[in-house]
């Protein structure tokens, strides 16, 4: 009898081993993304807005009033070539403290990838005024005028001009758009931030770090005086913004 019970004790042993081993180990994963932002490495969020107390790469002195931008076009590439693309887009509203975590619902299979990646607004094929509800009633459409389709990024704040009078600034991303011609001229402004290689070996939460300061610095020190407002159509400033956008996310960490 005694034997018995010691057969009967192993067993469960064994079966509560197996069981919990088959629940550490998936073959489909979730992917989280959290954005959270800085101005050169000291944290900022919305309790921070409307309060001159940031100096940019040009000396200027500014505060932040909104900021919102989208990303899109989550990739997991295999070093074989193979790629995941993740359904869904998020409008990240620091303003409103909305979004800034973003879970898409396609799941991933677990296993190392080359890239993981996302766009810095819409690609081409998915920037067109109409398809998103959501985004229509948000005030993130682009006029037809200007090209259509949606912003990349809202920006804006107040900061002292050199006449020391506190002045409003809109920087505000669009798809670059030429219309001094009689025919409007595109370049693209999305870009795909690249996170590196990663192995996902459970459901994974992404830590992202927007440095907000970045977008006044790098290459293009950024003179306020001369760029803040009515930059939508300003071909120029929108490749200039294109250009100090490459060095604005980084990854922090991914937690599993």
């Amino acid at each position: 009898m005694q034997r018995i019970v010691h057969i009967l004790i192993f067993s469960l042993i064994t079966l509560l081993s197996c069981t919990s081993d088959n629940d550490d180990t998936i073959s489909q994963a979730n992917a989280t993304f959290n954005f959270s932002h800085n101005w050169d490495a000291s944290a900022v969020t919305n309790t921070d807005f409307n309060t001159i107390q940031y100096t940019n790469a040009n000396g200027e002195q500014l505060s932040i009033t909104k900021l919102r931008y989208l990303i899109s076009s989550i990739t997991f590439q295999k070093s074989d070539g193979e790629i995941f693309i993740l359904d869904g887009y998020n409008l990240v509203d620091v303003t409103n403290n909305t979004n800034l975590s973003f879970t898409p619902i396609t799941t991933i299979p677990t296993g190392s990838y080359s890239k993981v990646s996302f766009t810095f607004g819409f690609n081409n094929d998915a920037n067109y005024n109409g398809n998103y509800s959501d985004l229509n009633s948000t005030s993130w459409s682009v006029p037809a005028m200007l090209g259509g389709g949606y912003h990349f990024m809202q920006l804006e704040g107040k900061f002292i001009d050199n006449t020391t009078t506190e002045t409003g600034y809109a920087y505000h991303t669009i798809r670059a758009v030429d219309n001094s011609g009689t025919t409007q001229e595109f370049e693209d402004t999305f870009f795909e931030v690249d996170l590196g290689a990663v192995t996902i070996t459970n459901n994974a939460v992404f830590e992202i770090d927007m440095n907000i300061a970045e977008w006044f610095k790098n290459p293009n020190a950024w003179d306020l005086n001369v760029l803040n407002n009515t930059l939508m159509p300003n071909f120029n400033a929108q490749i200039l913004m294109f250009e100090n956008g490459q060095n604005v996310f980084s990854l922090n960490t991914i937690n599993q």
